[in-house]
Order: C-alpha cells, then structure tokens, then sequence
C-alpha cells in the first residue's frame, strides 16, 4: 500500500502535471481535429524531455 501512495506522490511533480495536462489537450485537439504545427513541436518536446528525464534516472539507478 505505501508503494503505491509513492507512486501517486511522484505524480503530482510539477513535470507530471504539465505533461498530463498537454497530453489532456493533445487528446481533445486530435478528436476536433485542431491541431496545429506549433503546438505539435512543442508538444514533442515536453513528451521527449520528460520521458529523457525518466529514461536518465532509470539508467542512473535511481
């Protein structure tokens, strides 16, 4: 039961509450069919950056 309050608790980072709020919007925009470029490349980055970061820590063995 802890290891999972921890697992919620390292969800409410501010990293993981930006990116599931971009994935939020990402999702409404491709059902209305609203996307555009720029939102696109900045939507690439923010997924690329966090799942960098993950990939690092894990790599890192932290």
């Amino acid at each position: 039961m802890d290891h999972i309050i921890t697992r919620v608790g390292s969800l409410l980072t501010i990293k993981s509450i930006v990116t599931l709020t971009l994935t939020a919007v990402f999702a409404a925009l491709a059902l209305t069919g609203d996307v555009t470029q720029d939102f696109l490349t900045v939507y690439t980055v923010v997924i690329a950056f966090y799942f960098g970061t993950q990939s690092g820590k894990k790599e890192g063995g932290a």
